[in-house]
């Protein structure tokens, strides 16, 4: 297949597709496809809810065609899946949304086509679980009629610098044929270069522990700043400290939410358990930072007791919802777990954060969102999400918003130790 005989689709308009599918417009015709119709017509009409996209640059793209239709992928041979690869409550890997994708494709897909998996799996899941779909689906027989790859997705959701194009791209193919053709393909847009893995597997695994290494990290600080709550020793101080060690990393401790970080893990740990292994270390920071919801929650709780707050007749602010600063992405935000112990606790909740989409305004959330805040008005005021908005803010203007008598915790410690009660 030469470079311009490949009619392109990108299956899934999600933080990772949308930013892939306009890339890839700016070189040849794209058809992006989504199941979600709203989320069709927002980008029809030129609105990105992610905000990876501007509405300037939607507008200005020709070679994008956007549809819920998947009759329209029939004129399309090179396939590109980016959808969500989520956990169950009981935290295992749910693969359904990948393998209806598959399923999809399996209706269109005719002989040498390609598919190229970015979506995070655990090693195998492309060739032990998505390929025999298509053979069967498709009557079709790998690296004979139809050729697979995985080239695992390195979005950072709001992040303007390091952006799709200026990460370096792992690619890989089930046979070398393929492996070239797609590693080509994707050289054409990425400007930090690829990286051709040996095999599919190794492209696999390297996605699963980009993420499984940083939760790690994050787990140990989680766990250091506990001790050293314990101790009364100031987290942030110990930690600028040791950081004057050139080779010293500079982890925080912090929530652990998002689609990537707190979810990539487990598909690991489900892999080595299907052959078992049963996974310790990365189990155990799992558990950790999964608890860090419940610690903060009961971090501000304690301090209001000891200065005489009546817990079930307090007002708490949390200024912050969604999984990371500067980005509307709410997906597995530990934030809700610490509103959810409060509201156990009968305290009334206010949240604030500029960062969530209209889009939200009617979910059945358990506490009051409000944009405009007034001064004397809250018992706990927790600074979750380091937003810009609330940098500018100030401590002082936010010191404000509390009654005479409050806890300000600043959890990711936005300011300096003067300027809060509580930090991590």
């Amino acid at each position: 297949m030469k470079a311009n005989e490949i009619n392109l689709a990108v299956i899934g308009l999600g933080y990772v597709g949308l930013p892939l599918a306009v890339e890839f417009s700016k070189k040849r015709n794209v058809i992006g496809f989504d199941t979600n119709l709203k989320r069709i017509n927002d980008l029809k009409n030129c609105h990105d809810s992610t905000l990876e996209i501007s509405s300037d640059e939607l507008k200005s793209l020709n070679n994008l065609e956007f549809t819920d239709n998947s009759e329209d992928l029939q004129s399309c041979n090179f396939f590109i899946v980016t959808v969500p690869t989520p956990i169950t409550q009981d935290k295992k890997p749910d693969l359904k949304p990948i393998t209806e994708a598959t399923k999809t494709i399996a209706s269109y897909i005719s002989s040498g086509n390609f598919v190229v998996y970015e979506s995070t799996v655990f090693p195998g899941v492309t060739e032990e679980i998505c390929v025999p779909i298509i053979e069967e689906r498709a009557g079709l027989k790998i690296n004979k009629d139809f050729f697979v790859g995985y080239s695992p997705e390195r979005i950072n959701p709001g992040d303007k610098i390091h952006t799709l194009t200026n990460i370096v791209k792992i690619t890989s193919g089930s046979n070398k044929f393929a492996a070239d053709i797609i590693n080509d393909l994707y050289a054409t847009i990425i400007k930090a270069g690829t990286y051709q893995a040996p095999s599919i597997q190794i492209a696999e695994a390297a996605k699963v522990i980009e993420n499984t290494q940083r939760d790690l990290n994050i787990s140990l600080v989680n766990e250091l700043s506990k001790i050293f709550n314990i101790l009364d020793i100031d987290t942030e101080e110990v930690l600028k400290a040791a950081g004057t060690k050139w080779n010293f990393l500079p982890f925080r401790p912090g929530l652990v939410g998002g689609h990537c970080i707190g979810v990539d893990p487990y598909y690991l740990t489900h892999k080595a358990q299907l052959h078992n292994y049963e996974p310790e270390v990365i189990l155990a920071g799992r558990r950790l930072n999964d608890g860090m919801g419940m610690h903060v929650a009961e971090k501000i709780i304690s301090e209001l007791i000891k200065i005489d707050i009546n817990i079930a007749d307090a007002k708490i602010l949390i200024m912050g919802l969604t999984f990371k600063e500067n980005c509307p992405d709410t997906r597995n935000s530990k934030v809700f777990d610490i509103i959810d112990l409060l509201k156990k606790h009968e305290c009334s909740i206010d949240v604030c954060d500029p960062w969530i989409d209209a889009y939200e305004e009617n979910q059945d959330f358990n506490f009051v969102k409000v944009s405009s805040l007034k001064n004397s008005e809250y018992d706990g005021i927790i600074l979750a999400v380091s937003h810009d908005d609330f940098i500018n803010l100030g401590s002082n203007k936010i010191r404000k918003l509390g009654k005479p008598k409050n806890i300000f915790f600043d959890l990711k410690s936005t300011f300096s130790k003067d300027e809060s009660d509580l930090r991590l």
